[in-house]
């Protein structure tokens, strides 16, 4: 399995996408980080967007469907129910652009802890992809999932969008 980076998304993508899914996450003042490659479904990568370090994301239950906690939550969340499909192309590794120490840590920390808990990262993605799929989420946690057939449509879509404008 190929080692887990952590990315920018390309803004104008993000909001082509928020058009049709309004669950697909802001990019925060300028850029939200995803992890990448989390999962492949249908040939189509998934990226999962990452919550920073918050107080509450130390008491979240390790067991909740919809989450994978890093280091405990001391680190921040990786939001399961939030993945994108996304073209590479659309795709900016964030340790490169980092500047500053603090946040820069913070990725290297999260990108080393990541990949060491990749499989189980992976495995628990695999089971929430089958559930919503076959229906088995309940109402409360689907409501919070973004619409993946849909947003892997449009991302084909938005691959000739931009092939045609090449």
């Amino acid at each position: 399995m190929k080692t887990l980076k952590i990315y920018y998304i390309d803004e104008n993508y993000i909001k082509y996408l928020r058009k049709f899914d309004k669950i697909v996450p802001y990019n925060k003042t300028h850029t939200r980080p995803y992890i990448g490659v989390v999962y492949e479904y249908n040939g189509i990568n998934y990226f999962a967007p990452l919550s920073s370090p918050k107080q509450k994301h130390i008491t979240m239950n390790e067991n909740a469907l919809d989450i994978f906690k890093i280091n405990d939550g001391i680190w921040g969340i990786v939001n399961i129910n939030n993945m994108i499909p996304a073209p590479t192309h659309c795709l900016t590794e964030v340790l490169p652009q980092v500047k500053d120490e603090k946040y820069r840590n913070l990725i290297l920390n999260q990108t080393n802890y990541l990949n060491r808990h990749k499989y189980k990262l992976l495995s628990k993605v695999k089971q929430f992809r089958l559930r919503y799929d076959n229906g088995y989420l309940s109402s409360r946690i689907r409501k919070r999932c973004c619409n993946f057939k849909l947003l892997e449509e449009k991302c084909k879509e938005y691959e000739s969008l931009i092939l045609e404008t090449v």
